[in-house]
């Protein structure tokens, strides 16, 4: 399922709810994407109640009489501007906001939330040229497929998908020799990684090594799993 809620959406809407609880955006796109545009313009308290389901997988609905618990595993896709203008880092068109604005903007989105993303990816501004004359990508989305599907394959036989790997299972399918547990360790000094960063960061590593055919998370996968999070600036949570 793929499911794309309005920014006006109200939390009862994204997580289900009323007096007769039915499931909400989050659950309709359970096993499926749920795609959040304008991210910043969404309430703020409504975002906020993602941060459960995100971790659990599910959610629990509690009124007078009853308790429903909906399946909630869904990735969340997001998008946003820079700034309210839309122009901050635009190498042609000045941005009109001033410094505040842009942190105030921004500041919608709390540390604890935006730590749950696995990936904060910016996407530079294209010319005319480049969106007229794209560069041959993938052959074919089947190919893409065929692709994503023997990398899960891959992660069942290995016991879980990489995405819900924890504990001792996310430690032995990300071991690491001493030189990725010393890079790791001074990401997490100089970055401010939380706990649940650099789990995020472990299992992003381990689908870049499955991708590249690789036993083992070496250094030069860790390197590209850090600066996923980088592009959003300072970590927080």
């Amino acid at each position: 399922p793929y499911r794309a809620p309005h920014h006006t959406a109200s939390a009862v809407a994204l997580v289900g709810g009323g007096s007769s609880p039915r499931p909400g955006e989050i659950s309709l796109a359970h096993r499926g994407v749920l795609f959040l545009d304008e991210l910043p313009e969404f309430d703020r308290k409504v975002l906020e109640v993602l941060r459960e389901p995100m971790e659990s997988g599910e959610i629990v609905i509690s009124r007078a009489n009853t308790r429903v618990t909906f399946p909630a595993r869904f990735q969340v896709v997001a998008a946003m501007n820079p700034c309210p203008c839309g122009y901050e880092g635009h190498p042609d068109i000045a941005c009109r906001c001033s410094a505040q604005q842009v942190l105030r903007y921004q500041s919608r989105l709390s540390g604890p939330l935006m730590d749950r993303f696995d990936m904060h990816v910016g996407v530079p501004v294209q010319d005319g040229r480049t969106l007229l004359r794209p560069e041959k990508g993938e052959t074919s989305s089947a190919e893409v497929r065929d692709r994503v599907s023997r990398l899960r394959t891959l992660q069942h036989q290995r016991g879980a998908l990489n995405a819900e790997l924890a504990g001792d299972a996310l430690h032995q399918a990300c071991a690491l020799d001493s030189e990725g547990e010393t890079l790791l360790e001074q990401a997490m000094g100089r970055l401010g990684l939380s706990a649940r960063a650099l789990h995020r960061v472990l299992r992003v590593s381990r689908t870049i090594a499955d991708l590249a055919g690789a036993e083992r998370v070496e250094k030069a996968h860790l390197v590209e799993a850090l600066g996923y999070r980088l592009q959003s600036g300072a970590e927080s949570g």
